[in-house]
């Protein structure tokens, strides 16, 4: 989910940075009254995302182009598979071609790479979600990606929720004394969270009335324990060396959640084509 309004001065910001003055080789080589007519297709199987922006760019540059979306965002697609008929000038085709293949090839690769992770823990209570480790001024639109793919959005920002970690504790002088201040003034929605990387950090946690617990970088065998002595008093966030080896074992050590950066941070481009229709 994401604000269209939000995205549309997106697009004007990247049509920007890729034209410049102007496209001078579409300029210098299509007259104003050529048409042409084009079709996106996935180039690999991908989970998409970013589809209905990649639309709008094309709109949004040249609006009497006729754009047709031939899939949507969560769906899996197969190789070859038509994503988007534009139609119409091919001055404004051309020029906001790449714009539009930029942003639905890293949303979908973003997508992609989250529902791997996902389809590896299939069949736990865990679920996958992000981070804040996203492109500046891609966020939004990154963390639409992944939920597209199945997974869940951690914070959106830091307004978002408390989270409490290490350098928070050592100014507050402990775990017991960070939340008690934070809770002072707690919007009466907001979740707490505590980073916690220890068993007896863990104990303090609960015991201070945490909502929230992250086993950071925690080993297997002790976020067993953690989950034995939680027991349901709090959600558990494993996070830290997530990786397609280890994600499954976390998974099954009975975990609420696990979060990694790699989703956004990591993963590749899918290939995603213009040609012509």
């Amino acid at each position: 989910m994401y604000d269209r309004f939000t995205t549309q001065r997106l697009i004007d910001l990247w049509l920007s940075e890729d034209i410049g003055a102007c496209d001078l080789t579409v300029q210098l080589m299509i007259e104003p009254d050529e048409t042409g007519a084009f079709r996106m297709n996935a180039r690999e199987p991908m989970v998409l995302a970013g589809i209905d922006v990649a639309a709008s760019v094309f709109s949004r540059y040249e609006p009497r182009l006729s754009v047709k979306v031939e899939a949507a965002d969560g769906d899996r697609v197969e190789k070859g598979a038509t994503l988007i008929l534009v139609e119409g000038p091919a001055q404004g085709i051309l020029t906001a071609e790449r714009t539009a293949l930029n942003i639905v090839q890293r949303l979908s690769g973003i997508a992609t790479e989250t529902a791997r992770y996902v389809d590896i823990i299939k069949g736990t209570n865990a679920r996958l979600i992000d981070t804040r480790k996203t492109t500046p001024g891609l966020r939004m639109l990154e963390k639409h990606a992944v939920a597209c793919g199945g997974g869940l959005n951690h914070r959106l920002g830091l307004d978002n929720g408390v989270m409490i970690k290490d350098n928070h504790i050592a100014v507050c002088g402990g775990i017991a004394q960070a939340v008690e201040r934070a809770r002072r003034k707690l919007p009466v929605l907001t979740k707490l969270e505590v980073e916690c990387d220890r068993l007896e950090q863990v104990r303090e946690a609960v015991a201070a009335g945490a909502d929230v617990i992250m086993l950071d970088n925690m080993p297997v065998p002790e976020m067993k324990e953690a989950v034995a002595y939680v027991a349901g008093r709090a959600k558990l966030e494993a996070s830290g060396g997530i990786r397609y080896e280890t994600i499954r074992a976390i998974a099954e050590t009975g975990v609420d959640y696990i979060s990694t950066s790699k989703i956004t941070q990591s993963a590749p481009a899918v290939d995603i084509g213009l040609d012509e229709a």
